[in-house]
């Protein structure tokens, strides 16, 4: 699943170095007896349970007619699942001539054409995270607003870390939320991985700085830097962020060397207004979606995708360690798309 990472062979780290005594660390205990979830549903099976996956599903589902109406339909459902009003006007006005001229003989072969499409929307995006073993920590700062999953996503993207042979550090940044850092301390006792934290209430960007300092010093591959959840909206805590990356850039000047900011999939059209100002704050490079299994609409990646062309390194489709899964475009697309589809485009 995490076959993205540019590394060297990963050497045992070095002596443990005393850690800053503004921070205290939380060491890694024995891990978890059980795995945190079951085999998930399958992935089509997830995706299809959101809101445009279902739609799909009951608009072709009868063997419409190919007429203006199937249109009417096709663009009302994707403005509905977050699809966006550039996107969908971009598909519906491709489709029209080309049904207008009867190109399309069968629902398949319209389903087709609505598929490359999407795949088309989607391709530029399709970049996985590439940690850079040259970059020694390699970091990563992960921001987003409260809710969206930031804390479960760095867990899991640690434990895979660590699974492709990478040590892994933790930083818990967010010492807004009370129960953060003990949620952060969860992911590292059941993956023996460090966490470094000071009181909660503690200023952000030293507890991410010592946490560097550590990772450095110990030689670590990787430093994962969590941040207190934040409103887009809140101009003064997004100026803290700005203050973090401006401190790491003083012990390493390349840090951070991923951004990414972790989105909820059930936002809808509001993720815009998110990424937009995250990244006019901090430069983002790349995106996780998360929860898009359920409830979510499902549309809004198109929509990103479109508007902003920023890689969507992950996404998330369940509670488990397994359900956050590296972005697979044509994956994502044939997970939403009816079955029969595959006839024809085979």
């Amino acid at each position: 699943m995490f076959s993205f990472f540019k590394k060297k062979p990963v050497s045992p780290p070095a002596d443990p170095a005393t850690v800053p005594e503004s921070a205290t660390e939380l060491p890694p205990v024995a891990a978890a007896s059980a795995e945190e979830s079951a085999e998930p549903a399958g992935w089509r099976e997830r995706l299809r349970s959101t809101a445009l996956g279902r739609s799909f599903g009951a608009l072709f589902s009868n063997n419409p007619k190919l007429d203006e109406h199937l249109l009417d339909e096709l663009e009302t459902v994707l403005l509905t699942a977050d699809v966006g009003v550039p996107a969908t006007t971009e598909l519906i006005d491709k489709l029209r001539p080309r049904l207008k001229a009867r190109e399309f003989a069968s629902v398949p072969a319209l389903l087709a054409a609505v598929r490359a499409h999407l795949l088309a929307l989607l391709r530029p995006v399709e970049l996985p995270l590439v940690i850079d073993a040259d970059k020694k920590p390699f970091v990563l700062l992960v921001v987003g607003i409260n809710g969206a999953g930031k804390t479960t996503s760095i867990g899991k993207i640690a434990r895979w870390l660590k699974n492709e042979g990478l040590q892994v550090m933790l930083a818990a940044g967010d010492t807004f939320r009370a129960a953060a850092v003990e949620q952060l301390k969860v992911w590292g006792e059941r993956n023996h991985i460090p966490v470094i934290a000071q009181t909660s209430g503690a200023d952000s960007a030293s507890v991410i700085f010592d946490g560097l300092q550590a990772a450095k010093s110990r030689g670590y591959d990787v430093l994962i830097a969590d941040t207190a959840g934040r409103l887009h909206t809140q101009a003064g805590l997004m100026d803290e962020l700005a203050k973090v990356k401006r401190v790491l850039s003083k012990l390493d000047g390349e840090a951070p060397h991923e951004t990414l900011l972790v989105l909820d999939g059930n936002t809808g059209q509001n993720a815009l207004s998110q990424v937009r100002q995250f990244h006019q704050t901090v430069g983002l490079t790349g995106l996780v979606v998360t929860k898009l299994d359920g409830t979510a609409k499902g549309g809004v990646l198109f929509a990103l995708a479109r508007e902003f062309r920023i890689p969507i390194r992950f996404i998330g489709v369940g509670e488990g360690l397994i359900d956050l899964r590296t972005f697979d475009a044509e994956e994502f697309v044939d997970g939403l798309l009816p079955a029969q589809l595959g006839q024809a485009a085979d």
